[in-house]
């Protein structure tokens, strides 16, 4: 962009001192947030392969975060004598105010997700009404406060929902997580229409339009070139240490769904006091325009020419790669060795202590903490967890002719004679599972574990 405004400024279109380089850098960054609503909600209704929805709205929700922090860092970038020049100071300053902001409503967020993780002590799940209307108000206490103390509410809200949907619904009533779900959808379509209609009513009644054919014209290309820079090396270096490679077609999709969408039309109103700035917020909104109207509407035909499967039931394919691990004989030592260490390291931490602490499910922390820990480990762990002590690191899973069996090998740990009720009454039955970690829906859970009924033949 700034190749492009020095050549306005070359033919005389532009005046150098109007719009600087911290200007390009505040454009590119509110440019940055992708946000392919359109996409996905395609995505979603055709049930697009997995892989592809998650790649593409993962990579959307951190575009989103960085790009609302990185646009409030380069606003702020003040130099003290040149504001075209390059200052040291105010640029380590604009760094830390980056790293300070992000920490700080990341924390911010994760604080409020742990208060309402604290309602599984209570007895709230005898009030769904209530129960659904505490997690509102605390999800959105996390916005506002994250505002009032000058941090980002965006990525603050976003974080708080990252962790509640990993913990805090899990410790729901049936009757509350329906509600709670019904009630976030009928939002969120309702956020969608409204924010749509006010771009389209801003692109007709905002006054200070300024429509410069060149600065468009560059503002395209080099959303386009971008988008192109950022898929394919990044693709190339994931697929170097991937076991399961993401695809050319994969990554031709992700290049054409880089719509640009509400995130940068909000950064880029929020000022429009000068010349540039209203260059700005104009051709951000020409940008939104076309991205959601010709590649948005161009998804269903693109799936089609690049060959991608769509009609994909999630439940289906797990079980589909659980039967394939089984057939190449795949056993879990070698499933856990492909996963990055990163995520052996977090998910071992979260199944043995913040589970435990957080939700009703996982091992009980009486197994994973040490013994002098023993008291604040029973008063932490929900009395459930103990029938799902057995449910460890050490689990396979094998999916076969619509069921799901469980084989556990013998555990280490002594079982308490309370325990050992629990955990044979659940051995020997069989249990639905409507709601889990794996989304198996309503396949039967059996278990078959033999040195529990030997424990029961030598008390007996």
């Amino acid at each position: 962009m700034y190749g492009f405004v020095k050549a306005m400024v070359h033919i005389g279109q532009l005046k150098a001192w109007e719009f600087h380089f911290t200007d390009c850098l505040f454009f590119g960054s509110l440019m940055s947030a992708t946000d392919p609503v359109t996409v996905l909600a395609i995505f979603h209704e055709l049930h697009v392969d997995t892989d592809l929805y998650t790649l593409l709205f993962g990579e959307s929700v951190l575009n989103d975060a960085v790009a609302i922090v990185l646009t409030y860092s380069i606003s702020i970038y003040s130099p003290k004598e040149n504001p075209n020049a390059f200052d040291a100071a105010a640029f380590f300053q604009s760094v830390g105010n980056f790293l300070g902001i992000f920490a700080g409503s990341f924390a911010m967020g994760s604080s409020y997700a742990v208060v309402t993780h604290l309602t599984k002590f209570t007895k709230l799940c005898e009030f769904p009404m209530l129960e659904t209307g505490l997690f509102f108000l605390l999800s959105w206490s996390a916005f506002l406060s994250a505002e009032a103390a000058g941090l980002t509410g965006i990525v603050a809200v976003l974080f708080c929902g990252v962790t509640q949907a990993h913990y805090t619904y899990n410790n729901l009533s049936s009757d509350s997580r329906m509600r709670t779900k019904q009630l976030f959808e009928f939002m969120n379509f309702l956020a969608e229409n409204v924010i749509f209609c006010y771009m389209g009513l801003a692109l007709f009644t905002f006054q200070n339009h300024i429509f410069n054919p060149l600065f468009i014209f560059g503002a395209f290309v080099a959303v386009f070139i971008a988008r192109a820079c950022n898929i394919y090396p990044l693709s190339f270096l994931l697929n170097l240490a991937r076991k399961q490679k993401i695809p050319r077609n994969f990554q031709h999709m992700m290049m054409f769904s880089g719509l640009r969408g509400a995130i940068a039309f909000a950064l880029a109103i929020r000022d429009t006091g000068s010349q540039p700035k209203q260059m700005m917020f104009t051709t951000a909104l020409l940008i939104v325009f076309f991205t959601v109207w010709v590649f948005g509407g161009g998804t269903t035909p693109m799936l089609t020419w690049l060959q991608i499967r769509v009609g994909v039931d999630p439940d289906e394919d797990l079980k589909g790669q659980a039967a394939s691990q089984s057939a190449s004989k795949l056993d879990k030592n070698t499933t856990k060795a492909e996963s990055a260490w990163l995520f052996r390291v977090w998910y071992a931490f979260d199944h043995r202590y913040l589970k435990p602490i957080l939700t009703h499910a996982g091992p009980p922390l009486t197994t994973t903490l040490p013994e002098w820990c023993n008291p604040v480990a029973r008063l932490l762990t929900s009395p459930s967890a103990y029938g799902d002590q057995l449910k460890n690191e050490d689990t396979s899973y094998i999916i076969n002719n619509d069921e799901l069996s469980e084989n556990y090998e013998p555990s280490a740990h002594t079982l308490g004679p309370k325990q050992e009720r629990i955990g044979c009454t659940q051995a020997t039955g069989k249990e639905d599972i409507s709601e889990g970690d794996l989304g198996l829906g309503t396949y039967e859970l059996q278990l078959e574990h033999t040195s529990c009924q030997r424990q029961l033949n030598s008390l007996a």
